[in-house]
């Protein structure tokens, strides 16, 4: 076995047994689920970020720049601002609530069980996407540099994100994060900088990309500019990646674990920063890969993207993906765990009424076979381009941020209003993807019918097809027109006092009414 192998196989048994250890201190659900409300500010900053640092912010970036371009470096630019506006206008709100379900907003709001089971399936649209991706990139990154049977690594990178979740809880996640957020950025930096050195410098770095991109019959100027990609896809990605955020549930566990309100706004103000990083890091070596291995994409590039890390020497290289499986465990295991307390808090009724003890044993138990089923999706799937795949999660996730967002600021807001804004966003986004999956392919243009239409209306649409665009406006234009034609009723508006109360100066000084 090569020396990156035994590295890489130690880092993963070290976070794994962690795991164990920090399981002593995981007495109740609240400690498991919200750290017990005692995080600061540098765990707080570390855990937030590592949520965003992970196959989509390291494989997912770099493979995309590799295909299709620089512009996915906005990435970062959204990872910052997703972060800070939860921290600005979310955060302090889910803390007041003492959430450990972001669809309890609704339950606390109206008492509405319809809202917050349609929140949660949304949400959970994109936490399955990354369920299922992180053991992905897992096995990818093993398999390449052990040889061993893919099927293999996938079920090494289920076991470690399952077992890390299920005994460290939301404050292991936090601690170890504060490590692998700094080998992340450093590790791959510096594997970066040696391999360009290695190359003959930037000058050197560009030449060969250039004639990467010849080679592959792909335009340089439009492969090296940041609007390269398009105007549409970069509105699309911003939408998908920063205004989907506030409803990711995970965030309000970290919301509910600081120790002081106090430390959340600077939180995730840091938080964004480090998360920010790592795709331009991520980018910085897309680049050195596709000007040494050719502008392949898919499976092909990222196998390229550890190769790159391996040939600057073998243990640099070794730390530098035990690295990149730190961000994915960093990533996958808070998104595990908040898709744990979302079923047991919004899927079984009677878990509000569970005490301590039971409601550990069942956040445990769904993490387990949440993880299990994910790792088999993992392995049976071909994932072309782990950020596309993501976004697209995202995207579902949008219609209930702009359902919470109205509901926290503008308290004429219905209950009717927000559960068909929801899903009328919900469900034009994933038609839109369903319709386009199926039909604008090149081989529907001659077809007739229904699959030659949405062919012709996609290529006029160009990359505005893209669902996120639905999944925004549907819910913006939906909520308010229903709470303006269908004013609040009595049981809308019972709990309301108590509600804005619990939210207190922050929503007044909000309040459009």
């Amino acid at each position: 076995m090569s020396i990156a192998a035994i590295v890489i196989l130690l880092y993963l048994v070290f976070f794994a047994a962690y795991g164990i250890y920090l399981n002593r201190r995981n007495g109740s659900a609240s400690d498991w689920a919200i750290g017990g409300g005692t995080l600061g500010v540098a765990m707080l900053a570390a855990g937030i970020a590592g949520t965003r640092i992970g196959g989509a912010g390291t494989y997912g970036v770099a493979g995309d720049v590799i295909s299709e371009g620089i512009g996915h470096l906005w990435y970062s630019v959204n990872s910052f601002a997703a972060l800070f506006l939860v921290g600005l206008f979310f955060a302090i709100p889910y803390r007041r609530l003492r959430l450990s379900s972001i669809g309890e907003v609704f339950d606390q709001r109206y008492g509405s069980r319809r809202c917050q089971w349609l929140t949660s399936l949304c949400v959970q649209a994109e936490y399955l996407v990354v369920n299922i991706i992180e053991p992905y990139v897992v096995g990818t990154i093993v398999a390449g540099v052990t040889g061993w049977p893919f099927p293999l690594c996938v079920a090494i990178g289920g076991f470690v994100i399952i077992s890390f979740t299920v005994t460290g809880g939301l404050k292991g996640t936090a601690i170890t994060n504060i490590v692998h957020c700094a080998v992340i950025i450093l590790g791959l930096a510096v594997v970066g900088v040696i391999s360009m050195n290695d190359a003959g410098g930037w000058s050197a770095i560009a030449a060969q990309a250039d004639a990467a991109l010849a080679t592959a019959g792909k335009d340089p100027v439009r492969w090296w500019s940041f609007v390269g990609i398009g105007w549409a896809t970069i509105i699309a990605l911003f939408i998908s990646a920063t205004i989907h955020t506030p409803a990711v549930s995970v965030y309000a566990n970290y919301a509910s674990s600081a120790a002081k309100q106090e430390y959340l706004i600077k939180g995730f103000f840091w938080a964004g920063v480090v998360s920010a990083l790592m795709p331009l890091v991520a980018g910085f070596i897309g680049i050195l890969t596709m000007a040494h291995y050719g502008a392949q994409s898919g499976l092909s590039g990222y196998l390229n993207i550890a190769q790159l890390a391996i040939d600057t020497g073998p243990i640099l290289g070794g730390i530098a993906l035990a690295a990149v499986l730190a961000a994915v465990i960093s990533s996958g295991a808070p998104m595990l765990l908040g898709s744990a307390t979302m079923f047991v808090n919004d899927w079984i009724p009677g878990s509000k009424y569970y005490d301590s003890d039971k409601k550990l044993r069942a956040y445990k138990l769904v993490s387990i076979l949440y993880g299990i089923v994910a790792a088999l999706v993992a392995w049976l799937g071909n994932i072309s381009s782990v950020l596309q795949l993501l976004l697209l999660g995202f995207a579902m996730v949008v219609p209930p941020a702009i359902a919470i967002a109205f509901v926290f600021y503008w308290k004429k807001t219905t209950e009717a209003a927000a559960f068909w804004g929801m899903l009328t966003g919900f469900v034009g986004g994933l038609g839109m993807w369903l319709l386009n999956s199926l039909y604008s392919g090149a081989a529907n243009a001659n077809v007739g019918g229904f699959a030659q239409s949405w062919y012709e209306l996609t290529q006029y649409l160009g990359e505005w097809r893209d669902p996120s665009f639905l999944t925004l406006l549907l819910p913006m234009i939906v909520i308010p027109i229903v709470s303006i034609l269908w004013p609040n009723a009595d049981s809308d508006a019972a709990p309301s006092e108590e509600f804005y109360g619990k939210l207190g100066r922050i929503q007044r000084n909000f309040d459009w009414a």
